[in-house]
C-alpha cells in the first residue's frame, strides 16, 4: 500500500493484524501528529492493556541498547513478540537514533516477531509523552507481548516517558557516577530493576554495593529493587536480569498492584500531556495577544507581581476566574 493509501480502517485493521508496513504508517502518523492517528488509536484503545512495557533508561554510552537486544533475543527464544520503542529526544529523524550503539538493534530487524522503531520529536505538536503513549498503545493493539521502550537520559521529558512503563529497569556502569548521586540525592525516582553493565569493569562490585547502600535507606518499599551484573555485549547475566523483571511482574500481578499502576500511569499521562498542550496554548495566546505581552514586560519591570499577572493571563486565556484558589490571597 502506498502512502496516501491507508484509510482509518485499512490502518486499524492492518495494525490488529500485527502488519509491519501498518505499524510503520500509524507510528509515523503518531509522530507527525496527524490527525487520521489520533481517530486510528481512537479505535484502536479498547483493544490494548494486553501488552507488559519495560522502560529502559539510564545515562548515555551505559549500553542500553545493547542490553534491549540481549533481552529481546532471550524473550524471543521463548517465542514472545516483542516490540522496541528507542526515544531520543534529539533525533529529528525516525531512523537518527539508530547511530552508534543502537545499531546493535538491528541484529533484529528482519525478524517478524519483532518491530524497532526509534522515535524522535520530530514536528509532534503534544511533545515526546504524548507521541510515545501514542505509539504504546499501537503497538499493543498489533498484539505485541512485550514493549521495551528505551529513553536517553533522565530529563522532564523522559521521567514522564518512562512513567508509562509497568516495570522501570535503570540501567549503570561503573564511572556512571551521575545517576548514582541523583538516586541518592532523590532526584531519580527509585527504579524496579537494576542493571550495572559492563561487570568486567575493576569498578563494577565498588559500585554495585553502593547502590546497595541508597537502596537500603528506602525502607518503605515493599518490592526490593534488585541489582544484576550484566555483561550485555556477551549476553551475560541476561537471563537473570530477564528473572529479575520477571519476578517483578508477578509480585505487583501477586499483589494486586499492577491494575493499580495502570491506572495511576494512564491518569499520569493524561495530565502530563494536558500539561503539555495547556502550556503551549498559553505561550502562543500571550505571543499573539498585545494586551498579555504586556502585562508580562509590567513583571520583568517590577511594576506587577508574577501572580497577579498570572491571575490575569489565566482569566483571558482560559476563562478561569480565581485560577489560584480559595487560599491565593
Amino acid at each position: 500500500m502506498t502512502r496516501g493509501d491507508w484509510t482509518r480502517e485499512t490502518l486499524a485493521a492492518g495494525v490488529r493484524t500485527g502488519d509491519k508496513r501498518a505499524l510503520a504508517r500509524a507510528i509515523s502518523l503518531v509522530e507527525n501528529g496527524d490527525g487520521l492517528a489520533y481517530d486510528v488509536v481512537h479505535d484502536l484503545y479498547p483493544e490494548t492493556g494486553r501488552a507488559y512495557t519495560i522502560g529502559v533508561t539510564g545515562p548515555p554510552g551505559v549500553g542500553k541498547s545493547s542490553l534491549i537486544s540481549a533481552l529481546v533475543r532471550h524473550v524471543r527464544a521463548q517465542d514472545r513478540s516483542v516490540g522496541v520503542l528507542s526515544v531520543d529526544p534529539s533525533s529529528p529523524f525516525t531512523q537518527g537514533a539508530l547511530l552508534g550503539d543502537r545499531i546493535r538493534l538491528a541484529d533484529h530487524f528482519l525478524d517478524p516477531g519483532v518491530f524497532i522503531r526509534s522515535m524522535g520529536t520530530r514536528g509532534h505538536l503534544g511533545g515526546l509523552a504524548e507521541a510515545t503513549l501514542q505509539a504504546l498503545l499501537v503497538l499493543d493493539a498489533a498484539g505485541k507481548e512485550l514493549v521495551f521502550l528505551e529513553t536517553v537520559g533522565a530529563g522532564q521529558s523522559e521521567v514522564e516517558v518512562i512513567g508509562i512503563a509497568d516495570t522501570v529497569v535503570l540501567v549503570l556502569m561503573p564511572g556512571s557516577g551521575d545517576s548514582v548521586q541523583a538516586l541518592k540525592a532523590g532526584i531519580m525516582e527509585i527504579p524496579d530493576v537494576i542493571a550495572i553493565n559492563k561487570m568486567d569493569h575493576p569498578a563494577a562490585k565498588t559500585m554495585l554495593n553502593e547502590v546497595r547502600s541508597i537502596l537500603s535507606l528506602d525502607r518503605e518499599r515493599a518490592w526490593r529493587p534488585p541489582i544484576v551484573l550484566t555483561e550485555a555485549v556477551r549476553g551475560e547475566n541476561v537471563d537473570a536480569l530477564w528473572d529479575k523483571i520477571s519476578d517483578h511482574r508477578a509480585f505487583l500481578e501477586r499483589e494486586g498492584l499492577l491494575e493499580e499502576r495502570r491506572r495511576k500511569n494512564l491518569a499520569g499521562e493524561v495530565f502530563a500531556v494536558a500539561s503539555g498542550r495547556a502550556k503551549r496554548h498559553l505561550e502562543q495566546a500571550v505571543e499573539d495577544d498585545p494586551e498579555l505581552r504586556r502585562l508580562l514586560d509590567e513583571v520583568q519591570r517590577r511594576e506587577l507581581d508574577p501572580l497577579s499577572a498570572v491571575r490575569e493571563i489565566m482569566e483571558r486565556v482560559f476563562k478561569l476566574g480565581n485560577a489560584d484558589g480559595p487560599n491565593s490571597r
